[in-house]
């Protein structure tokens, strides 16, 4: 899809204005309109080739017109006006944290600066602490913020920045002078990958809690050590990451945690909204005047504002705002409300572990059923299982249950969706499972959509596993068409799973909020092939929050016999 593509665009467009000068409405809605493309799940180009562009939400008759424009021809005139005349170094300049376009005018017109090398240079000689309004601090910010784009490289997925952050915060916590420590930045949100690590703490005397942060055991280099901040690189998964620690007084502790929590769009549209209600909201608190009315948690600091507590994964300004304002914010889905995992692998197949062990395992995480759904026959890689050998399995898992009090087992396997879109076992074994998983796992290129559908329309399939085939950083994924997927799913009662495994997490959220909003059910699974691998549920639980879903939304939310029942209502058609 081409979302994103032009969605950069229009925010090339917008930074172009600003960087001419210009401010005001034309500004405004362009950032609008990058803002739908970015979460918009639909594909573009479809909507463009129905007529159907004005339907959105944010897409009048003028952006519509741009998006044919571009699709069509592969240029924007607009795009090629706005941005004329500008150096493609101060774009670059734009994707420092810390820079926008007024910081980067003012490079322009006051320094000569064009590129991140002049200005790197302009630091290091003084001049830019000399601009107005600058001075040596927020030079240094930018300075700091140019190394570590310059060291960042690849970013980390989810297990490795957790792993890092709890390590940090562990750390932290056997320093007698710390009193609170927690990580913000886009790794409390739940972002799919994570540049570098913000914690952030609470204590006395600041200058021991400094100290004891940069004398960790995994500490490579110390970039700075400062009164009450302190930035070091660790060692990682046989990497250097950047890790920042802000020592922070008790009345700005929950300010600073929401200012360094939510994302640039959420923080800027709640600083608006504290200045139409006469309050100024920064890092340091909630200020009326020089008063802080606010600062200490972030439950008051929203408080004040006449919002509810907004939840850190849904801070990224897709409505959450407005909905706040208007008391509908749902009640995310949580660990507490997961009763199941719906796609788990033994040694019958790939996995490390046996039935036992697996299911065991699911009992004391306080699961009260599991699906056990070992691969197909076509995964011959993955020694999957021949028709008798499953119908075998089953008669090993109504033994297993006959027995078993306090946890259930679903007869299930993770069959392959062949290229004619038929599965990979026969009707009749099908018809012995509780849940059949359909899944992709060749032919990438080779009509996925259509084959997904198949599986789909299918009466015997329940669910289908990792809809695009992405591995985050290293596959693209399959050649498939989401929104038809999805609205398959919804016409026959399927359901989609959001694979929690952190180099999947496919369905993304995005396409996981799109799916529910089309009347679609989801599974938060973790693919596991482990005892170990259970854990990841904790990933694929930000993807559903950060989606917006509900525990009613899930069905690893329903009892064991409220899925059976289910499961079985899906097979027949009788699904309300």
């Amino acid at each position: 899809m081409r979302n994103q593509e032009l969605a950069r665009l229009f925010t090339r467009i917008a930074d172009a204005f600003e960087l001419k000068g210009e401010t005001g409405f034309r500004v405004l809605a362009y950032r609008k309109a990058a803002r739908t493309l970015t979460d918009l799940g639909a594909d573009i180009e479809t909507l463009d080739q129905e007529g159907k562009l004005q339907e959105v939400p944010g897409i009048g008759e003028g952006i519509a017109k741009k998006i044919h424009e571009f699709l069509s021809t592969g240029r924007m005139r607009k795009y090629d006006e706005a941005v004329a005349g500008l150096p493609a170094g101060l774009f670059e300049m734009l994707d420092l944290q810390g820079v926008g376009p007024k910081t980067v005018k003012q490079l322009y017109d006051k320094l000569g600066v064009r590129t991140t090398t002049e200005l790197k240079q302009a630091i290091e000689n003084g001049r830019l602490a000399e601009l107005p309004g600058m001075g040596e601090k927020k030079a240094a910010n930018i300075l700091q913020s140019i190394r570590t784009e310059q060291l960042a490289g690849d970013r980390m997925c989810l297990d490795e920045a957790f792993e890092l952050a709890e390590t940090v915060t562990a750390h932290m916590k056997r320093c007698a002078a710390v009193r609170h420590v927690v990580y913000g930045g886009s790794l409390r949100r739940g972002r799919e990958t994570i540049g570098d690590i913000d914690i952030l703490a609470t204590g006395r005397p600041a200058a021991r809690i400094i100290e004891h942060f940069t004398r960790q055991p995994r500490v490579k280099s110390i970039i700075a050590a400062g009164g009450t901040k302190a930035s070091v690189r660790l060692e990682s998964h046989g990497k250097e990451r950047q890790v920042d620690l802000r020592v922070l007084a008790e009345s700005e502790y929950g300010a600073a945690l929401q200012y360094f929590t939510g994302s640039k769009d959420h923080n800027v549209a709640l600083r608006a909204l504290a200045q139409k209600q006469g309050l100024k909201l920064s890092e340091y608190g909630l200020f009326r005047g020089k008063k802080r009315v606010a600062g200490r948690s972030e439950q008051e600091v929203y408080l004040k504002l006449g919002l509810p507590y907004i939840e850190p994964e849904l801070r990224e300004n897709r409505g959450e705002l407005e909905a706040a304002a208007e008391h509908r914010l749902p009640v995310l889905v949580s660990a507490k409300n997961i009763k199941c995992d719906l796609h788990v692998h033994t040694s019958a197949s790939d996995g490390a572990a046996d039935l036992e062990e697996m299911v065991e395992a699911c009992r004391l995480r306080g699961y009260t059923h599991v699906a056990i759904t070992d691969h197909s026959v076509s995964a011959g890689y993955a020694g999957g299982l021949s028709a008798d050998a499953l119908l075998r399995h089953c008669d090993r898992v109504d033994d297993f249950n006959s027995r078993s009090r306090d946890i259930k087992v679903l007869k299930s396997s993770e069959v392959d969706i062949r290229s004619n879109g038929s599965l990979d076992y026969p009707d009749k074994v099908l018809e012995r499972l509780d849940l059949v998983i359909a899944s992709i796992h060749q032919g990438f290129k080779k009509e996925v959509t259509k084959r997904m559908c198949s599986a789909l329309a299918n009466p015997l399939a329940h669910l289908v596993a990792h809809p695009t085939g992405r591995i985050i950083g290293r596959r693209e994924g399959y050649d498939v068409d989401l929104e038809q997927v999805i609205e398959c799913a919804a016409k026959n009662r399927k359901i989609l799973e959001i694979n929690a495994f952190c180099g999947r997490l496919d369905l993304n959220d995005v396409w996981a909020r799109r799916a529910t909003q089309a009347g679609v059910r989801l599974a938060i699974n973790t693919d596991a092939h482990g005892v170990g691998d259970l854990g990841w549920i904790r990933y694929g639980l930000l993807v559903a929050r950060r989606a917006w879903l509900t525990k009613s939304d899930v069905v690893n939310c329903l009892s064991y016999s409220g899925l059976m029942k289910l499961l079985g209502a899906t097979r027949t058609g009788r699904i309300a």
